[in-house]
């Protein structure tokens, strides 16, 4: 029910009856700042979608309401891609046809991968993918800008926390993709300094929840943790069987499964499970960034605070400081010249440094830890 409530608080996707912000036309005074959102709106990863864009349009809402940026709104349009990296770069093609801004907030590394391209070809900046996937990152790429950490990242504090309590073990239950390629890729690289290597791996395809061969060839190896690198409904099948069949150990997930989602698949199962975070902790004001997020939230009728959102508002907060740094008449080009300005922001609490040759703000990484009555502990 909850699930409903927020995805009838989306809006549709806008008609082009504004201008639109372009590489090098000068904006008339009412012209609107257009960005264009591919991502997740229905199947079994529509909630990363669902809540990233409700958390981005906390800020850019709240920002209208004040005239917008030097009197430009700016609109914010969604085309559901399913997770589906074909539909994802027909969204993308239709978006630069429109001659939007900017690309913000794709969902997904195979989706991003799709679309990173295109941006590219047209010179349109890729703003703030929700995904940390080292291909999207390495080579470096002026258009494709990252606020939060990689996979990398969090897939080093992962095995650095397991061997730091003497657990060696290590399974690796990953989709089969990019996105899964990418987090199997991040264990191996932080167990080899170790002289480690996982000592099972399974897979599942994309929007699917068929587990069943991944779990018997993890569980047959006798694993003391499982390391998780899928969407929220897959993973959650996941964690249900091996426990059906007797797992007792630790499970690890990267951020991008949905912590919100995830827990609210397991119920009392989700105990003890491991997420690794990239984004301020979004459930009490113990950050000023998370204080605004939950005053943005207060009222607003289903919606309930979490990372998927907390990840969209802190984008939007980085997009609007760049966007005021432009000046008054912003140019994508000078767009990503003033996000490659912005060394050591703070955006209450939570830092971003980016640079010439630098387009990852952040490599912010906490563990946290799931409770049996749908609570997060960091």
């Amino acid at each position: 029910m909850q699930r409903r409530r927020c995805l009838s608080l989306l809006p549709g996707t806008l008609a082009a009856a504004w201008p639109v912000l372009g590489t090098a036309q000068t904006a008339a005074p009412d012209a609107r700042i257009v960005l264009g959102q591919s991502a997740p709106f229905s199947g079994p990863a529509a909630q990363l979608g669902v809540q990233f864009h409700l958390g981005a349009q906390l800020v850019f809402e709240a920002l209208n309401e004040r005239g917008g940026i030097n009197g430009r709104r700016i609109e914010l349009r969604r085309l559901d891609d399913g997770y589906e990296p074909e539909r994802c770069a027909a969204n993308t093609r239709q978006f630069l046809r429109d001659e939007v801004f900017a690309l913000f907030g794709y969902v997904g590394t195979p989706t991003s991968l799709a679309a990173l391209p295109l941006a590219t070809e047209a010179k349109t900046p890729f703003l703030a993918p929700f995904t940390g996937a080292q291909a999207l990152r390495e080579p470096f790429n002026r258009y494709a800008v990252h606020v939060r950490a990689s996979y990398n990242d969090e897939t080093a504090a992962i095995v650095r926390q397991l061997t730091g309590i003497g657990i060696r073990r290590i399974a690796v239950f990953h989709q089969n993709d990019s996105y899964g390629q990418a987090g199997l890729s991040g264990v191996q690289l932080a167990m080899k300094p170790l002289n480690l290597e996982p000592v099972a791996t399974g897979t599942v395809e994309r929007n699917s929840t068929d587990v069943a061969a991944a779990v018997q060839s993890i569980m047959a190896a006798r694993p003391e943790a499982v390391v998780q690198i899928s969407a929220y409904k897959s993973c959650a099948t996941f964690i249900r069987q091996a426990r059906q069949a007797g797992f007792v150990g630790n499970f690890y997930n990267v951020s991008f499964v949905g912590t919100q989602a995830l827990m609210d698949e397991l119920g009392a199962m989700a105990k003890g499970v491991v997420i690794s975070q990239v984004m301020p902790f979004p459930y009490a004001p113990v950050t000023p960034i998370a204080a605004d997020f939950l005053a943005a939230i207060k009222g607003r009728s289903g919606m309930q605070p979490n990372y998927s959102a907390m990840e969209g508002f802190v984008a939007a907060r980085v997009l609007v400081e760049a966007l005021r740094r432009a000046g008054n008449t912003p140019t994508r080009e000078g767009l990503i010249a003033a996000i490659q300005g912005m060394r050591d922001v703070q955006l209450g609490g939570f830092a971003v440094d980016f640079g010439p040759r630098k387009n990852t703000g952040s490599r912010f990484v906490e563990l946290t830890l799931l409770t049996e009555n749908g609570r997060v502990r960091r």
